[in-house]
């Protein structure tokens, strides 16, 4: 029997970013700079919908949302780095690693339809604004959030027992800091073409999906716009979906840049895209929406001595 048949692993090596201890430190820092920032703002966000009555509307709610799952985003894989940084540890059991992977593939799943679902409310609130009301009603913006949950917990259920059939012998290093499911796989010492198949059929149809509407629902966006005879009409639309562009942008980048070009191994631009979009992202999206928005300002304004004062 082969040798590396002959023992089962029970827990993976998370080899970080970095194998120099001076470059360790600095990423350490990084990250808890980053984590603290993006959980705080963030928070403010949600918190900032929740008090101010004004902001009760399906585009600040969905915005909560985000905000929501942006915080849980960054607290499944940065937590995990930074305490075994401080103890000195590359370990992270096997059912800890799972775990990781569940919840990672069904925030990242649920961050693209939440995107989705703030573009059609974009859609209807520029191209059909006198039915907006009537259109985006309360009981179905509550509808799309729970959908969007169901869905993405069903995808990541699927894709972890799928991992979990796999066999894992002697390779246990995964040079990350946390748990890719791709990286992971390709240390299975078992058959994967089941995993690669779902990865590519149904991980691809619910990457699609999402993406179409968002790209179909800026296109009619852009074909109002244009249609717009006005140029104050044109500025108030395009600020309007200008902090939801970009962050579409941003996403949707970062994962173009880690899963949709070949690669033999992991290297470095698949590092900085994974860095990008599990860190820099969640991090980005509340300044990105409150820096454009006179509404989150104007809350923001009102909240902030309460929490002082707390």
């Amino acid at each position: 029997m082969d040798g590396d048949n002959q023992t089962t692993v029970t827990e993976f090596l998370l080899l970080g970013l970095s194998g120099k201890s001076e470059q360790k430190d600095v990423v350490f820092g990084m990250f808890l700079g980053m984590y603290m920032v993006t959980i705080s703002g963030n928070l403010l966000i949600i918190l900032s919908v929740t008090c101010d009555p004004h902001l009760h509307t399906p585009m600040y709610f969905f915005l909560a949302n985000l905000s929501s799952v942006d915080i849980c985003f960054s607290s499944v894989t940065v937590p995990k780095a930074l305490v075994n940084h401080m103890v000195g540890s590359k370990s992270i059991s096997y059912t800890e690693c799972l775990i990781q992977i569940y919840f990672l593939i069904t925030f990242v799943t649920l961050d693209n339809f939440l995107l989705s679902v703030m573009a059609y409310d974009r859609y209807v609130a520029i191209c059909h604004p006198l039915h907006y009301t009537l259109m985006m009603r309360p009981r179905l913006c509550v509808l799309l959030v729970v959908i969007s949950w169901v869905i993405t917990n069903l995808h990541a259920l699927l894709n972890t027992l799928l991992m979990v059939r796999l066999t894992f012998c002697s390779h246990n290093a995964v040079p990350h800091f946390y748990c890719d499911p791709y990286l992971v796989m390709k240390l299975s010492c078992s058959d994967t073409f089941m995993n690669d198949v779902t990865a590519f059929s149904e991980g691809g149809v619910l990457f699609m999906t999402p993406f179409v509407c968002i790209v179909v629902s800026y296109s009619y966006i852009c074909s109002k716009v244009l249609k717009m005879p006005s140029a104050q009409g044109i500025r108030k639309a395009m600020s309007t979906c200008g902090s939801h562009l970009t962050v579409v942008c941003l996403c949707y980048g970062a994962i173009l840049g880690i899963y949709m070009h070949p690669s033999s191994s992991y290297s470095l631009q698949d590092a900085v895209a994974s860095v990008i979009f599990t860190v820099v992202t969640p991090l980005t999206n509340p300044f990105i929406y409150s820096l454009r928005n006179r509404n989150i300002k104007a809350a923001l304004r009102k909240i902030s001595p309460r929490i002082l004062n707390f």
